[in-house]
This record gives C-alpha cells, structure tokens and sequence, in this order.
C-alpha cells in the first residue's frame, strides 16, 4: 500500500511538472497557454519586483503581445496563402522574438518574472486565425497586424517618453521604429490584399 501510495505521489509530481515545461520558452513565444487562474488562484501576471506600477503594465503588456505576435508569425508562415503575408509572418516571429528575449533579460536584472500566458483577446485572435484558411487566412491576419501594431505603436511611444525605468525607457525607444515599421508593412499589406 505505501509503495502504491508513492508511486501516485510520484507520478502526480511528475505530471504538474511536465504540465509546467509544455511552454517551450513562453517569452519566445511557442506556448498558446491561456490567461486563466492555475492552481494557486492567481493569474499568471508574472513577477513585478521592483518595477513601478505603470511601468509594470506596459512591460505584462508589451510581452504578452510579444508572444502573440511571435505565435501568429509563424502562423502565417505555414499558412499564408500570399507569399507577402508568409514573408511578413517570418519577420514578425524574428522581430518580436528578438524584442521578447531582450525584454526578459532586463526584467529579470530587476528580480522581476514575465508572464507567460496570453490575455484573453489574443488567444481568441489566434483561435480565430488558426480556424481560418487560404485569402481569408491573409486578408484576416493583415487586419489583426494592423490593429496590433496601433496599439503597440502607441504604448511604445508613452513608455519610451514616460517610463520610470530607465532601461524600460530604453527598450521602448529602441524597439519603436521596428513597431512603426511593422505598421507600415501591415498597412500595405492590407492595403495590396484588398485589391
């Protein structure tokens, strides 16, 4: 009975841990994890330290937005119908990837832990699009870079004029031209699919 006993607790402990490694490297962007309550009651907003309040949404922010960007990148690049679109999603997946590691990296420094799981909206704009095929697919995913990318745009604008953080400043200023860039090819993108 005891070694029943064990090997139960042995086997549960294995499976919570596998079930906390399935997001490859969250960050990065591999994980589709939802923003819901785990076993301690809590979201998973991650770790603030000692981040100021306002610079902690923007940071919970520009992560999760990350992540999905990185997510619907390579979304695109396997389903794309429109080699523009497919090319797009490669840069989006590279581009954020890169902005999410260098994010992760300051945070850290600060004693602070990203979140790793989506908002609600960005899980359902990725069940929206995975459901979605062919010119749909392209015209659906260049709506949803456009509207992203305003509002990224704007964030990274107030964080990198208003941020308390110096290196939360600094990383806005830095990565807001790659942003508005991102704007401009979603933009005609859109623009080229609906003629």
């Amino acid at each position: 009975m005891r070694t029943k006993t064990l090997f139960t607790i042995t086997g549960l402990a294995l499976l919570f841990g596998a079930s906390t490694m399935l997001a490859d490297d969250p960050v990065g962007g591999t994980s589709a994890s939802t923003d819901t309550t785990r076993g301690t009651g809590t979201r998973d907003d991650g770790q603030r330290g000692s981040f100021s309040e306002k610079d902690w949404k923007f940071i919970t922010e520009a992560a999760r937005g990350g992540m999905a960007e990185v997510q619907l990148g390579q979304l695109a690049k396997t389903k794309a119908s429109n080699h523009a679109i497919r090319d797009f999603g490669d840069r989006m997946a590279t581009d954020h990837k890169k902005a999410n590691d260098e994010l992760k990296q300051i945070v850290a420094r600060k004693g602070a832990t990203l979140p790793t799981t989506l908002s609600h909206h960005e899980n359902s704009t990725i069940e929206k699009l995975q459901k979605a095929t062919g010119a749909d697919f392209d015209e659906d995913y260049a709506e949803a870079m456009v509207k992203d990318h305003k509002t990224d745009v704007k964030e990274f604008e107030k964080a990198a004029k208003d941020a308390d953080d110096p290196d939360i400043k600094a990383f806005a200023a830095k990565y807001l031209p790659t942003l508005q860039e991102h704007l401009t090819m979603a933009e005609q993108n859109k623009s080229t699919l609906k003629k």
